[in-house]
């Protein structure tokens, strides 16, 4: 049984960080594309960033460049979203995501697994 289990989440003033984590288990994680999405309250999911197999092509949304690192670890199953700057927009629960092969990476609907998600707070 795959499972994706998401930590790191937290309360934080803007401007700070915070390092999310999403161990995996269940499956072999390394063919795997693994990316982050967040739900904002009363909004939609939306794509943060994605990370391909390798860990050499790096993906993100508009809202986080720059501010936010992806990255993947597949000796030890998990993916990483180093969180910097964070801005009060921020604040959502955020989402890891696998998938093995699939169409458009920035639409949830690609993604076969799913955690079940860590609150950030970014607030003074």
């Amino acid at each position: 049984q795959v499972q994706l289990v998401e930590s790191g989440g937290g309360v934080v003033q803007p401007g700070g960080s915070l390092r999310l984590s999403c161990t995996a288990s269940g499956h072999t994680f390394s063919p795997y594309t693994v990316a982050w999405f967040r739900q904002p309250p009363g909004k939609e999911r939306e794509f943060v960033a994605a990370v391909w197999s390798s860990g050499l092509n790096t993906y993100y949304g508009d809202s986080v460049k720059g501010r936010f690192t992806i990255s993947r670890d597949n000796v030890k199953n998990t993916l990483y979203l180093q969180m910097n700057s964070l801005k009060p927009d921020d604040t959502a629960v955020y989402y890891c995501a696998s998938r093995l092969r699939g169409a458009d990476f920035r639409r949830p609907g690609q993604y076969d697994y799913w955690g079940q998600g860590t609150q950030v707070n970014v607030s003074s």
